[in-house]
C-alpha cells in the first residue's frame, strides 16, 4: 500500500473526531453567548422577575369578602366522624363546639372549613377544638397553644373572588395529657389558687340560664375583710365579667387580670380604697349571647338585655346580702374586656343609678364599622367615671394591621369624647399592647387607682 495513502488511512478517524469537537465547542459557545444574551435582556426586562408586593396589596384575608378556607392535619389520628375537629375563634364567642363551625374530612384525610364570607373591621383569633375545651389542640408536650391567627397575604395573586387556603398541623389533644393536667375549671369546685381571700358564692339563672341552674361568683375581699375590727366596715364593689380570668391563670387562656394581686399591692400602700372585687364567670359556650346587647358576634343572638336583668336583679342583691358591700352609684364599678367590657358598658348605659364607675379595657365594635358607637350614640347619661383602656395594637402587630388599629384608636377616642361630653369624667389610657389578658393585667392598677383612689387622693 503506497505510504501516503495509509497515512491518510489512519490520520483519519482523528480529523473526523476533531471535526465533531469543533463543531460541538463552536455549538456551545453559540449557546452560551445565546444564554448571555438572555440573561442580559432579562436584566433589563420588567418581567424577568415578580415585583416585590407592594404594601397597598398587602391584606388580612379575614378582610376579604370570598372568605377563606382552613386546612386541618391531625397528625394523632383522634379526630374522627364521631369526634369531629370545630373552629372556637373570637368571631362565635369561643364556641368549642359550635356545630355551624365543624371541619368536615377531605378524602385525603386531613379536615376543611370554609369561612365563606369575611369580615370587614375584625381580625379572628382562634384555635381547634374536638367539641370542648378540654379536647383543645396543644402543642407536642401537651401544653396549650397560643392563639392562632392568619399572616397577611397578597391580595393582587388572587383571582377573582378566589378564596386563599391556609393549612395547619395539630400534635396533640387535650385528652391526651394527664388527667392532672386537664383544665381544673371543669369540676365547679375546683380550687383558685390565690394568696388572696377568695371565696365562692352560688348565683341561680343567667342571662342564659347554666345546664345546672347556677353560675358560682368568685368573690374577692380585701385585707382585713375579716378582722374583728373591721366586722362592722363596708367596703365598695367592683363586678367583672369572665371571672375566670381575673385571679388566676387557667389553661385554656394565655394569662390572667391578676386583679387579686394587683388590689392587694395597692390597698397595702394605701394608693386606693380596700374594696370587694365579684368575679362573675361567663357562661362558655353562651358567652357571645350573653354579652351582646345587639347583633355583633356571628351566629349569636344577642341576649344581653337579659343578662343585665339578672345581673341588676339577681346577682347585685345576693351578693348585697352576703358581704359587707356599700351600695349606691358612688360605690359601685362594673367592668370587663372586649365583649365583656361591651356588655359592661351596656350596663351602665342602662343604669346609670346603680353602677356610677366603669371599668372598660378593649372594648369590642370600635374597628372599622364602629358599630359599638352607633349602638351608643343617644345615650345621654352615663357614669359619673370611666377608665377606659385601649391597645394601640388590638388588631394584632403587622402591618396589614395598621388601618385597623388606627380605627380602633379613632373610634376609641371618639367613644371617649362622647363620655366627656355626657358629664362623665374619663381615663383614656392607650398602651402599645395587644388584645390579651397581659395586657389588661398590665393596666389594671392604673384603672384601680382611677376608678378607688384612697381617700383624700
Amino acid at each position: 500500500m503506497n505510504k501516503f495513502v495509509l497515512t491518510g488511512w489512519l490520520m483519519a478517524p482523528i480529523a473526523i473526531v476533531s471535526g465533531l469537537w469543533f463543531m460541538i465547542d463552536r455549538d456551545a459557545a453559540r449557546k452560551s453567548r445565546d444564554q448571555f444574551a438572555r440573561l442580559a435582556l432579562a436584566s433589563n426586562s420588567r418581567v424577568a422577575e415578580p415585583a416585590p408586593a407592594s404594601p397597598s396589596t398587602m391584606i388580612r384575608p379575614e378582610y376579604l369578602p370570598q372568605g377563606f378556607t382552613l386546612i386541618v392535619k391531625d397528625l394523632t389520628g383522634l379526630a374522627s366522624t364521631q369526634s369531629p375537629i370545630h373552629l372556637a375563634s373570637s368571631w362565635n364567642g369561643w364556641d368549642p363546639s359550635d356545630r355551624t363551625q365543624q371541619l368536615e374530612p377531605r378524602s385525603d384525610g386531613r379536615w376543611q372549613i370554609v369561612i365563606p364570607k369575611g369580615r370587614p373591621d375584625t381580625p379572628i383569633a382562634f384555635k381547634f377544638t374536638r367539641g370542648s375545651w378540654d379536647l383543645e389542640e396543644l402543642d407536642t408536650e401537651l401544653k396549650v397553644i397560643n392563639n392562632r391567627s392568619l399572616p397577611p397575604i397578597d391580595k393582587s395573586k388572587l383571582g377573582p373572588d378566589e378564596r386563599p387556603v391556609f393549612e395547619f398541623e395539630v400534635p396533640k389533644w387535650g385528652d391526651q395529657r394527664p388527667t392532672s393536667a386537664q383544665r381544673p375549671d371543669l369540676n365547679p369546685y375546683y380550687e383558685v389558687k390565690s394568696d388572696s381571700t377568695i371565696r365562692r358564692l352560688q348565683v341561680p339563672g343567667g342571662g342564659i340560664v347554666a345546664d345546672n341552674g347556677q353560675r358560682d361568683l368568685l368573690v374577692y375581699l380585701p385585707p382585713g375583710y375579716d378582722a374583728p375590727e373591721n366586722k362592722g366596715k363596708t367596703y365598695p364593689v367592683l363586678y367583672m365579667q369572665d371571672g375566670q380570668n381575673l385571679f388566676m391563670k387557667l389553661p385554656n387562656v394565655p394569662a390572667e387580670w391578676g386583679l387579686d394581686e394587683a388590689a392587694d399591692r395597692l390597698i397595702k400602700s394605701g394608693a386606693i380604697e380596700p374594696l370587694i372585687i365579684v368575679g362573675i364567670p361567663h357562661q362558655g359556650a353562651a358567652r357571645a349571647s350573653e354579652y351582646s346587647p345587639f347583633e355583633i358576634v356571628q351566629g349569636a343572638s344577642p341576649r344581653g338585655d337579659d343578662y343585665v336583668r339578672w345581673l341588676t336583679g339577681v346577682v347585685m342583691p345576693r351578693v348585697e346580702r352576703a358581704f359587707r358591700v356599700k351600695t349606691g352609684p358612688e360605690n359601685t364599678a362594673i367592668g370587663g374586656s372586649s365583649l365583656g367590657a361591651l356588655i359592661a358598658a351596656e350596663a351602665g348605659a342602662r343604669h346609670p343609678d346603680k353602677f356610677g364607675k366603669l371599668y372598660l379595657e378593649s372594648m369590642s365594635g370600635l374597628g372599622k364599622s364602629a358599630v359599638t358607637l352607633k349602638h351608643f350614640e343617644s345615650v345621654a347619661r352615663w357614669p359619673a367615671r370611666v377608665y377606659f383602656g385601649m391597645g394601640t395594637m388590638e388588631a394584632g402587630k403587622d402591618e396589614a394591621s395598621r388601618e385597623s388599629n388606627q380605627s380602633y384608636l379613632a373610634h376609641a377616642a371618639d367613644f371617649a369624647e362622647r363620655l366627656k361630653a355626657a358629664g362623665a369624667t374619663v381615663d383614656a389610657n392607650n398602651t402599645d399592647a395587644e388584645h390579651t389578658e397581659a395586657a389588661w393585667a398590665a393596666r389594671a392598677e392604673a384603672a384601680l387607682k382611677f376608678l378607688f383612689p384612697a381617700k383624700g387622693k
